[in-house]
Parts: C-alpha cells; structure tokens; sequence
C-alpha cells in the first residue's frame, strides 16, 4: 500500500476484497450488494482485524537489502532492483516519489544518494574542467 492511500481508503479497499471474494463463490442479487458491503465493514469495525491487517500491508520489501544497493558504478532501485547511474528520473517517472520521499518511504539516511559514486565524480569533474564554481575574473 502506498503512503498516500488514506487509512479509510485503505479499509475500504480490503472490504471490497472480502466482498469480491464472497460474490465470486456466491449468487447474490444486485439489490442485496449494498447490505452485503455495509455488513462486512461493520464486522471489521467490530472485530478489530483492521489494525492488524494495516500493520501487514504498511511495510513494504525493498527489491535488495538498502545497504548493498549503492555500487561505485550504478545504483539500485529498491522498488524494483534495476541498476541505475542516477535514481531521481526513474523514481518520478515509474513511482511518482521524490528523492524525499524514497529515503522516508525505505527509512533510508537523508544523506542516502540519488546518483552513483563514479557518476557524481565524473560530472564533478566535467564541471570543473569548464570552470563552473568559479568567480568571473575581474575586466
């Protein structure tokens, strides 16, 4: 389940699972559906499960340990483990997240990097042979 997704929202998407579940094993007329859906989330409601539940869903598995996802030479995602040079692109385009929102969603260092070692020191490099970083010399 992803962060965004409100706490009512997310109780209302396992009600629809229990109620799909019960409707593909079971006749039901479409006039006795909404007594149906109204009934299993006050036995939710009742019992208690939904804090249980919420706790299984709300921690995500990286795709590699956080730890060996940093390489001199590439970077990997810890949504789906594909190898990178710079993660920021990949993370907007295919999940929506900031860099922020990476680090707080793997509980990662805010220090944790977005771009590999040898990538950042190349374009380092790049730039200071242009002489960006540099004041102006004077006219």
């Amino acid at each position: 389940m992803r962060r965004s997704l409100g706490w009512y929202a997310h109780f209302k998407l396992v009600d629809s699972d229990v109620v799909a579940a019960y409707v593909s094993n079971n006749s039901i007329r479409a006039g006795e559906l909404p007594a149906l859906i109204a009934d299993v989330h006050a036995a939710f409601a009742r019992s208690g499960v939904r804090e249980e539940v919420v706790a299984v869903v709300e921690k995500p598995k990286p795709a590699i340990n956080p730890k060996k996802s940093v390489h001199d030479e590439y970077i990997i995602c810890l949504e789906d483990g594909k190898k990178f040079k710079s993660l920021k692109r990949h993370l907007m385009t295919h999940y929506n997240l900031t860099p922020e929102q990476y680090r707080e969603k793997w509980d990662l260092d805010p220090n944790y990097p977005m771009v590999a070692p040898s990538y950042a020191e190349a374009r380092s490099q790049l730039a200071k042979k242009m002489g960006l970083g540099r004041k102006r010399k004077a006219a």
